[in-house]
């Protein structure tokens, strides 16, 4: 079985994509995810280009697996009924700004009579303490502050963004990681748990050795474009055709390297014999490197190279990422069928459990409210109270 979540219920407070893509994570393990959504606009992703038609591709790219709930939390009959779902679930994932749960009555303090297990999860831009933790803040805000745009792009000192959404990425994992932890607990001595994390937080665990190097030697790390920062040869290297990444990560790859270029006496100069010599005459190297690589096209260098045990990898476009062999051996992409009976390619969640994929449960909620009533009588309303709470404009 590998639904390792299989009843677990979570209520899904989140909008844009941290949040969502954390309770799209614990949808994958078969975790219950009720997405509830303002009944003006919805989630503000809905709104954000890519479309295809009236659908926003941002949108359908963190919400697989998820009902969507549609209220007026504003009113006081919507926070009644959404406390009343919140008494009955397992989780609560929330990314408003700090304190705004609390005023809703749904933090874990005002829940812990009723549901003293709740654990809630709050993603926040800055965090729950300092001078910017009522700030908003979003992808590019957190790397910018974070240095990550610093050390990105070319050596030019121009910052650049990470292409896709990285922090909003790395904080749904964290987010996801956070949750599982406290059921973990929960499942040791029934207690629940606020845990938080927020983007800037996110972003500055993610800058790995740089930031250790800082810390531990002052010094300010500088962006090297496509090459590592403190090994050489690593990285992007033009061929005959396509440029194709190159990794030695050890003495033992350069060796190798050398000889599959076929020119195994490169290896053994003494400014190219040891990592350090090698990273001081990297300008150099790369040079003739890119001598050796100019005769053969890169789909044959990276049989070559990886046959002799060197990682190494071309440098895809996204439609021939999903063309490589490698992507569809691995099923990354799951059909997945819609409501109206039409269907919706995704990329599924990238775990496997006792040597089977996780299904995508459904296909992401595209019309807003599309689940209320069969989530509400999920949760004890009549159809009578549905109905009522319909022409009050709650739901």
């Amino acid at each position: 079985m590998n639904q390792l979540l299989n009843g677990i219920r979570v209520l899904d407070l989140t909008r844009a994509l941290a949040g969502p893509l954390c309770t799209a994570l614990l949808s994958d393990f078969g975790a219950d995810i009720i997405k509830v959504e303002t009944r003006s606009g919805g989630d503000s992703s809905r709104q954000w280009p890519p479309f295809d038609g009236s659908d926003s591709l941002y949108f359908a790219s963190v919400n697989r697996g998820k009902r969507s709930v549609a209220l007026d939390m504003r009113s006081e009959q919507g926070r009644k009924l959404l406390r009343r779902m919140a008494v009955d679930v397992d989780v609560i994932v929330e990314n408003f700004r700090p304190g705004v749960l609390a005023d809703m009555g749904l933090d874990q303090e005002s829940l812990a009579e009723d549901n003293p297990g709740v654990i809630v999860m709050s993603v926040s831009g800055f965090g729950p303490t300092g001078p910017e933790q009522f700030s908003p803040g979003l992808d590019q805000v957190a790397q910018g502050m974070s240095g990550l745009m610093s050390v990105t792009g070319a050596g030019d000192h121009t910052p650049m963004r990470v292409g896709v959404p990285i922090i909003d990425t790395v904080s749904g994992i964290y987010a996801a990681l956070g949750i599982t932890a406290a059921l973990v607990s929960r499942g040791n001595d029934g207690a629940g748990h606020h845990v938080q994390t927020s983007l800037l937080e996110s972003a500055l665990s993610i800058m790995s050795f740089q930031a250790q190097n800082y810390l531990s030697t002052g010094r300010v790390a500088e962006p090297n474009g496509n090459t590592h920062p403190t090994i050489t040869p690593y990285g992007t290297f033009d061929t005959a055709d396509f440029p194709i990444i190159i990794a030695t990560g050890s003495d033992r790859h350069w060796v190798s390297l050398c000889q599959v270029l076929g020119d195994p006496e490169l290896a053994d100069r003494p400014e190219y014999r040891t990592g350090q010599s090698r990273l001081a005459h990297r300008d150099r190297l790369t040079k003739e490197l890119l001598e050796l690589l100019s005769v053969r096209p890169a789909a044959e260098w990276v049989t070559s190279i990886r046959a002799a045990g060197i990682p190494c990898g071309p440098v895809h476009t996204i439609d021939q990422a999903f063309a490589d062999p490698q992507v569809q051996a691995l099923k990354m992409v799951q059909p997945v069928t819609t409501p109206d009976g039409g269907e919706v390619p995704l990329v599924r969640g990238p775990f496997w459990v006792d040597a089977e994929t996780l299904p995508i449960r459904n296909a992401p909620p595209m019309v807003l409210g599309q689940d209320t009533a069969e989530v509400l009588g999920e949760f004890g309303l009549s159809d009578e109270d549905i109905e009522g709470l319909r022409r009050d404009r709650v739901i």
